[in-house]
């Protein structure tokens, strides 16, 4: 079994299986039946399943945000809006589930086949993995496992190994909506799991968000059986601070998107700031005071801002690269404590962009600023980057934050905001080691679907 505990407290909050090799494989072989089932769902039946899933989440919304909160260590104020996001994406691909369009192809564009009609159908793909990370579980659940059953797909779902009961509970409210028998299961367990998702023939996909290096390794072992492997991975998003730009509005966007949110444990979070020479000092001056406002502690307190992380040893990390951060010459402006898995909001000032520990993901609370004299040269740096998920500008100069935006190797760009945003019905992804995958209720669903072509001959006289 696998102890789940408050990682602020260390309480024992409740037990999940450590699934056998033998008892994956056996999840996947029903998942076949469930997937058949799933397939012979009309449209208008899917969607109505996925909207009294929506509706049952909705009506526990409070005791499963306090799961959360207590199992994930994410303040409360935040797990609820992670809930409340679930909700709005359920609902969003009961939507999606009635507007898998095919096409009518015109054959006459081809001399000799006048006379015929081609149309293309979307069928559903099989079984879908969804291996869901630590960091927003309910949130990223809802976006794999609605979106596969809103194609006709079954899925198998593994939550995270340290917070998987809020994920298991939103499972059984599945199986109270209605879903067909073995449509919709969970497995539990660590890295083993991942990987025979990735490795047995019966999963037609995964759906993966987590490091790099997992998902390197899952693409390895998908590719014997060809499977489709669907990627988020990591990211070191940059936010660039220009000399016209507004910062204190810059200021909060850091502690908002990066400090008080997730506790620093967002993959799109403002991991590296870029502040203009002229205003390095001036900005580091209005993050240190909206900083000073954050509250740690407990994560079921409303007045809490940043929470414990997801264990200590992940703490421990997150002090090793600040430690390493400043031995490179950074300059520690506040912050820095460590409590177990809690660890103080750290501000960095003239942080050196050689520094190893910049360049990598920081999985915690931590703003480093640096600085740079040319919008390009802060572009440069932001790209040098190997991930590519989302990044920020600020700047007054709407020419200057689309040129700089159109130069930015990233998937995503936010002006005059922090890149920790993520609105469900956008495409959401980057690009190089990032994954190159997009997710979003728009685009997963048929995602999850492969096209059929079909030929009438002699359809026109």
């Amino acid at each position: 079994m696998i102890e789940v505990r408050n990682p602020g407290t260390g309480e024992l909050l409740g037990e999940a299986e450590s699934f056998t090799e033998e008892r994956v494989a056996s999840v996947v072989e029903t998942a076949q039946a469930g997937q058949r089932e799933m397939a012979r769902l009309p449209a208008y039946e899917r969607e109505s399943l996925l909207r009294r899933v929506a509706d049952l989440v909705d009506a526990e919304s409070e005791s499963l945000a306090r799961l959360l909160a207590a199992e994930n260590g994410k303040p409360i104020l935040q797990t609820r809006g992670e809930v409340a996001a679930a909700v709005r994406i359920f609902r969003g691909y009961a939507g999606e589930a009635t507007r898998l369009f095919g096409r009518q192809i015109p054959l006459d564009a081809v001399p000799g086949l006048e006379r015929h009609l081609a149309v293309t159908m979307r069928e559903p793909l099989g079984v879908v993995a969804a291996i869901v990370p630590f960091n927003y579980p309910v949130e990223l659940y809802a976006h794999k496992a609605a979106a596969a059953l809103a194609a006709g797909n079954a899925v198998v779902v593994q939550p995270p190994s340290r917070c998987p009961l809020a994920v298991l509970r939103v499972a059984e409210l599945v199986a109270k909506a209605g879903a067909p028998q073995n449509a919709h299961q969970v497995v539990t367990g660590g890295v083993r799991v991942s990987q025979l998702l990735a490795e047995l023939p019966g999963i037609a996909a995964v759906s993966l968000t987590g490091s790099t290096v997992a998902g390197r390794e899952l693409a390895r072992r998908g590719a014997d059986t060809l499977k489709k492997v669907f990627l988020e991975l990591g990211g070191n998003d940059a936010l660039i601070v220009c000399a016209d730009a507004d910062l204190a509005q810059a200021a909060r966007a850091v502690v908002l998107g990066r400090l008080a949110r997730g506790n620093g444990q967002i993959c799109c979070a403002v991991k590296r700031v870029y502040a203009d020479r002229a205003v390095h000092g001036e900005f580091v001056a209005a993050l240190l005071e909206e900083t000073r406002n954050l509250t740690v502690g407990d994560q079921l307190l409303e007045t809490t801002d940043v929470g414990p992380l997801i264990s200590e040893e992940a703490a421990e990390r997150v002090e090793t690269a600040v430690r390493q951060l400043v031995s490179d010459g950074a300059r520690l402006v506040t912050g820095g404590g460590r409590r177990g898995a809690f660890y103080d909001p750290v501000v960095l000032s003239d942080v050196p962009v050689s520094s190893a520990a910049f360049g990598e993901e920081i999985f915690g609370p931590v703003a480093p600023v640096a600085s740079f004299t040319d919008p390009m040269e802060a572009v440069r740096l932001a790209n040098a980057s190997p991930y590519g998920l989302q990044a920020a500008v600020f700047t007054r100069d709407i020419s200057r934050a689309f040129t700089i935006a159109s130069k930015l190797d990233v998937g995503g760009v936010v002006i005059n905001g922090s890149t920790a945003l993520r609105a469900e019905n956008l495409p959401f992804g980057g690009t190089k080691d990032t994954g190159g995958h997009r997710e979003g209720v728009h685009d997963t669903a048929l995602e999850f679907t492969r096209q059929k072509t079909v030929i009438v001959m002699e359809a026109f006289q």
